[in-house]
């Protein structure tokens, strides 16, 4: 198997370095032919503008609709492009980490859990993630696979992540926070660019990307990118099996064909392959589990298309999407999905003090799976259609010092029928530097295939074993339920921000969430299998709505520009879980998400320009202990130095958790995968600009 996997590591090594070659050919061809190729633009350096422009900075996550950051009644973080390459973040989960109160910790090489507000986990239900538009979540158990969601890192125009309820514009499962990754429009990514990186952890990273014109409207980029990890280490400081490559590649064109209208076409395609050490139950071998390294791989891709047309007083989108994912854990599970998606959006001026955003969306999804012992589903496929609308009115009273903001979102879907979310915002600027919002919301999260026909078998206990002591043995299994119901939050919200100066702003956001029907499992009968000589005994733990509790915390974050060249950001996140089962719940776990989230998290980054166009940051992360998963606090020291001896060229130099040898972020739950601890790394990259 060994020889195999190196074939195939080598096999797509070669496969990368043909589409580059070929990518990059068929781009010079391309420019040669096309009329009237302009100069590449010259993106903004938000490194030069002031703290009052970056509060100025346009998001669209809050209200569907264009804002500025200091105006949006939320606890609204961008992080921009300068911040990722500053950084030296070589993928969204490590971007992530900069924004307060969003907890990101890495499972092994190739697995994250990502939560907002609480309730981290690998298969984190709460938080709903966007590229571009596009949801990018799964129904099988509404959360994230967040090995295949990526981008080319150099186009991201910004990364908008809200912390806390969403639902009212986007839907069940904006519960604790959405993130909206946008990548630049084509214009802004004209000419060529080539980047290479490797490191003591990642052997080798190379991606291109080129942009060009058709004609007088019409701009176009294709890129593709390669990434290959070495294995990390387990506990015992012994190799792990957790390597992954992979090889993506993607195009966006934006074309306009008039003043009023914009249409982009944009599109991916990946394919990686991914290795963990899985432990799962067994009524065959003599310990009744069995561990082994489990290969598996992820493919798919999408297709999006976006119309907007602008009228005098109000404009239109149309969105239309195709995307296909396989997912194959080879001795465990495999799903393949494809989702069909249309949206369409009505932004409205109704006065010079009222603006009025309506929206509607179907939603259709096809699921297929193959099951093994450990996991199964039930049907092994589904056809499930989604309707949703959405109205959101903000009037602005007193010359536009206080905002109102009035919304709901409508959704029909296949498990608990019709769903209502509203909300309600309220900004209030008190000076020309200072604004309080508040906010009220309901958000749901709906049931998930797994939900409803999962049966996961968590253990298997020998015969005779107390306390039980059973002839037969015993599978410990979860199982799904058709009864299972919404889980529901009502949030409070409350934020200040504060621009004191040109050169210092502040801005500090409170929250208590209550969370009622979340999900527990109760035991139920057991259940004698097979005949006519019973083999064994499935004691079952049924999904259901047992649980509840509140949650609370605050997020201060503030931003100094020490001097022209020199700039000091930070943020403290405190997080408070009170969540219990209910009094007649008889699930025996203990409560888990109360102790697997961190109480206190810090951030600290100082970034520096140097003469002879140096640059260097140093990043101080502090992570609080985990009780419930029994993983001590840490602390993690990065340096990134950065070098552009030439506009066209950057070299990148940096090392990360350089105050530890090594440490665990997390432990998995459910499915049994062996966590692997996170080195002290060094790596080095350049990018050409052509």
């Amino acid at each position: 198997m060994l020889s195999i996997r190196k074939r195939n590591i080598s096999s797509m090594a070669s496969a990368g370095r043909i589409l580059l070659l070929g990518l990059l050919t068929v781009c010079q061809v391309t420019n040669v032919l096309a009329a009237g190729s302009e100069v590449p633009q010259n993106v903004p350096d938000v490194t030069t503008m002031s703290l009052e422009d970056l509060m100025n900075l346009q998001v669209t996550s809050v209200s569907k609709r264009t804002q500025k950051v200091a105006d949006a009644a939320a606890a609204v973080f961008v992080i921009t492009p300068e911040d990722i390459r500053r950084s030296g973040a070589t993928s969204i989960p490590e971007a992530l980490r900069m924004v307060p109160g969003l907890e990101v910790a890495r499972i092994d090489e190739n697995k994250w859990a990502i939560g907002s507000r609480g309730f981290n986990g690998r298969f984190d239900n709460k938080l709903l993630v966007l590229i571009d538009g596009r949801s990018v979540y799964t129904p099988l158990f509404s959360g994230v696979y967040w090995n295949v969601q990526d981008v080319m890192l150099e186009d991201v125009d910004r990364i908008e992540v809200i912390r806390g309820p969403g639902a009212t514009l986007w839907g069940a499962n904006a519960v604790d926070g959405v993130i909206n990754i946008i990548t630049k429009a084509a214009k802004a990514t004209q000419g060529g660019l080539l980047t290479a990186e490797a490191g003591s952890e990642e052997r080798t990273a190379e991606s291109i990307r080129y942009g060009g014109k058709i004609g007088d409207s019409t701009y176009y980029r294709a890129y593709t990118k390669y990434y290959d990890w070495y294995p990390s280490i387990d506990p015992t400081g012994a190799t792990a099996s957790d390597g992954w490559h992979a090889l993506r590649g993607g195009f966006r064109m934006d074309s306009n064909p008039s003043r009023t209208d914009t249409i982009t076409v944009q599109g991916d395609i990946y394919r990686d392959k991914f290795g963990e050490t899985l432990t799962v139950p067994s009524l065959t071998t003599a310990t009744f589990s069995n561990t082994f390294p489990n290969d598996g791989n992820n493919s798919g891709g999408n297709l999006l298309g976006r119309w907007n047309h602008s009228f005098s007083r109000s404009s239109t989108s149309l969105q239309m999407y195709y995307d296909k994912t396989n997912i194959t854990d080879n001795s465990l599970f495999s799903d393949h999905e494809a989702v069909y998606d249309i949206d369409f959006q009505h932004d409205l001026h109704l006065g010079e003090s009222q603006e009025l955003v309506w929206g509607l969306g179907y939603r259709s999804i096809r699921d297929t799976n193959a099951s093994s012992f450990a996991v199964a589903l039930q049907p092994d496929h589904s056809s499930l259609n989604q309707y949703s609308a959405f109205v959101q009115d903000e009037v602005s009273l007193f010359n536009r010092r206080l905002r109102i903001t009035l919304g709901s979102k409508f959704e029909h879907n296949p498990f608990t029928g019709f769903e209502a979310q509203p909300n309600v915002r309220v900004l209030g600027t008190v000076t020309k530097e200072q604004s309080v919002w508040a906010a009220i919301s309901r958000a749901v999260r709906t049931p998930a295939l797994t939900e409803e026909g999962l049966q996961l078998n968590a253990a298997v206990i020998p015969p005779g074993a107390p306390p039980l002591n059973s002839p037969l043995p015993i599978i410990e299994a979860i199982l799904g339920s058709s009864q299972f119901k919404s889980e529901d939050l009502l949030a409070y919200e409350v934020g200040y921000r504060l621009q004191a100066t040109g050169s210092f702003s502040a801005d500090i956001a409170a929250f208590y969430n209550n969370y009622t029907n979340l999900r527990s499992a109760e035991p139920g009968a057991p259940i004698v299998e097979g005949s006519p000589i019973p083999t064994d005994v499935v004691l079952p733990f049924v999904a259901s709505n047992k649980m509840s509790g509140g949650t609370y915390g605050i997020e201060p974050f503030a931003e100094w520009k020490v001097l022209p060249k020199w700039k000091l950001l930070g943020s403290y996140s405190f997080l408070q879980m009170n969540i219990h089962k209910n009094q007649d719940s008889l699930d025996p776990t203990p409560d888990i998400p109360n102790g697997a989230s961190p109480h206190h998290q810090v951030y600290f980054r100082s970034s520096l320009d140097l003469p002879k166009h140096l640059e260097q940051d140093l990043i101080v992360r502090y992570v609080d202990k985990l009780p419930s998963l029994d993983i001590p606090s840490y602390y993690s020291l990065d340096l990134h130095v950065g070098w552009k001896p030439i506009p066209q060229l950057q070299i990148s130099f940096g090392g990360q958790d350089l105050l530890n040898r090594r440490h665990l972020e997390f432990i998995p739950e459910f499915i049994n995968t062996l966590p692997t601890e996170v080195r002290r790394t060094f790596s080095g990259s350049i990018a050409w600009k052509f």
